[in-house]
């Protein structure tokens, strides 16, 4: 065990002396010494039911054989940082949470983790010490959020209140409804109750092996989800025993089935900047074209929010993960999982209960995944977009530049009317080095849902989307424009050419000008120049390649 370094030996006495001033048993010191990574806070709805989880981890770690020591982990809530200056820093996070789990679990030597985690960043960011560290690990994501209700029909965070600002902006909606959604649309603990991008991962963390069959939907504050915690909890001591590491579960074959549920489910374009940040730190190198080349094989056979009508719950009604791996079985590899079974073995198991919300290969919503990469003289180095959530009749769209140079100057003209049919709003200056830190565009994409024009404009960024976003809305565009990529040279009225199923992304130009443009193009002033997202500018790497930092 790791941990003997700290508590065996005449010169570890000090140490000891250390260890029992926390109260540790004498009889304990003996076992192996399990860090429960906590992201409890009371300022993310995903995370204020931790406090309940704590205790049944910590009853299953005992139980195991493991004595556990908490520690905390900070959180940042995507929906309430977003639309202001608190967005920079939530993908920055990311890396944040790495270097705490791995500078705790380093210096007290522990000798494996539990991972309790859910909102956007704070579970990436856990796997990736998990997969940095190699020491025995396994991840609980606390659940998701159970659907608003007002007068009779079911309520969810974005379509209910992100594009309710837009229905309200054009007169769709009384004042009235408007404070009632507001109330009513997020009843209590949880993640936001669609494949948004907390439930993405939490889909990603179980289909890689690295949590519990069933965690990842398992509602929160259920008995269930009480009862994975619980498991988790004393399984841990177990992989420490048998030396069951991350990156013996988290290999390039884990990997691939974490890209083919998420495409099956038409998950949140985000997985494409955690997925291979996952993968780097467990040392494999996992392209943006691997999302491409798996989705031409992997059909989308779940409707899901925001795109598509099903919630959370009802994927976990209809069987979740394990179901979901069941229809896709003979497309996955087969690979070892925290619980000890193997992926085939989950998925033979399984049941369907629902044949619509888990729908049968054959009668799949697209014959292809829900994410898909485009290249083209915009986006050389790719550009990704959530086909699964844009209609029919805007897969191929073609219109006029309209430009900002921040979410806030489109947000502002969306507002005052001035985006309109034809458009295509381009969004610059927000990738990982411009924004800095990638900030998300649910404020814009869902004003212009909901003021009726997902039918007729486009947005484009270099920015990044929420798992919430539905339309035809393409982002992480590589290189940024602060690296001097193309979309750093659009000018209003540029036409500009979408073919989603063609893969293809393009500002109708000659060669000719866009290198005249490039040419003139001058690097603007950072918008942050101080503090740790300074800092994170001059480190993190493109989109393309998981925004992480070299």
């Amino acid at each position: 065990m790791r941990s003997k370094m700290i508590k065996e030996g005449l010169e570890r006495m000090p140490h000891r002396a250390l260890l029992y001033a926390t109260g540790l048993p004498k009889s304990e010191i003996g076992k192996p010494f399990i860090g429960v990574a906590t992201s409890f806070t009371d300022l993310i709805p995903g995370h204020t039911g931790m406090r309940d989880l704590e205790r049944f981890i910590e009853k299953g770690v005992h139980t195991g054989g493991g004595y556990p020591f908490f520690f905390g982990v900070p959180g940042i809530c995507d929906g309430i940082a977003m639309g202001h200056g608190g967005m920079h820093y939530s993908l920055a996070s990311r890396e944040l949470i790495a270097d705490m789990v791995e500078t705790v679990a380093e210096a007290h030597r522990l000798d494996g983790l539990v991972l309790l985690t859910n909102c956007d960043k704070i579970t990436p960011g856990m796997l990736m010490a998990a997969g940095r560290l190699n020491i025995p690990s396994i991840v609980v994501t606390a659940g998701p959020m159970i659907s608003g209700h007002y007068r009779g029909r079911r309520l969810n965070l974005t379509s209910d209140t992100f594009e309710a600002v837009g229905k309200f902006k054009k007169g769709l909606i009384r004042k009235e409804e408007l404070e009632a959604l507001e109330m009513c649309a997020c009843p209590g603990a949880g993640s936001c109750q669609g494949m948004y991008t907390a439930n993405t991962m939490a889909c990603v963390t179980e289909a890689l092996g690295m949590s519990l069959e069933g965690c990842a939907t398992a509602l929160a504050v259920s008995s269930k989800k009480r009862r994975i915690a619980f498991e988790s909890g004393r399984l841990i001591a177990h992989l420490v025993k048998r030396n069951i590491t991350p990156r013996k579960i988290m290999n390039i074959r884990a990997f691939e089935n974490a890209i083919m549920v998420d495409l099956a489910l038409g998950g949140s374009t985000n997985t494409t900047l955690h997925i291979p940040a996952i993968a780097h730190e467990a040392g494999i190198d996992l392209p943006l074209d691997a999302f491409d080349r798996l989705a031409l094989k992997t059909p989308h056979i779940t409707d899901m929010l925001p795109g598509g009508k099903n919630y959370l719950e009802d994927l976990d009604y209809a069987g979740g993960i394990p179901a979901v791996l069941k229809r896709l079985r003979q497309k996955l590899n087969d690979n070892i999982t925290v619980s000890g079974k193997n992926i085939y073995e989950i998925a033979d198991k399984a049941e369907i209960f629902d044949e619509d919300v888990i729908r049968p290969l054959d009668r799949a919503h697209h014959a292809q995944g829900g994410i898909v990469v485009l290249k083209g003289n915009l986006a050389p180095g790719g550009s990704v977009v959530k086909q699964s959530a844009v209609s029919k009749n805007m897969m191929k769209f073609r219109g006029t530049a309209i430009v900002f140079n921040s979410e806030e100057e489109a947000m502002k003209a969306i507002l005052a009317g001035k985006v309109r049919s034809g458009h295509v709003v381009v969004i610059r200056y927000e990738g990982p080095k411009g924004g800095p830190g990638m900030r998300e565009m649910l404020s814009p994409t869902s004003a212009i849902a909901g003021m009726g024009l997902s039918e007729s404009v486009a947005l484009i960024t270099d920015g990044r989307f929420s798992g919430g976003t539905r339309g035809p809305c393409i982002g992480h565009i590589s290189p940024e424009a602060m690296e001097g990529g193309p979309l750093a040279i659009v000018e209003d009225g540029d036409p500009i050419r979408i073919d989603i199923p063609g893969r293809r992304l393009e500002v109708l130009l000659t060669d000719v000008e866009i290198g005249r443009r490039l040419k003139t193009w001058k690097k603007p002033a950072p918008k942050i120049n101080k503090g740790y997202l300074a800092r994170y500018a001059r480190s993190v790497s493109s989109a393309n390649e998981g925004a992480i930092m070299k």
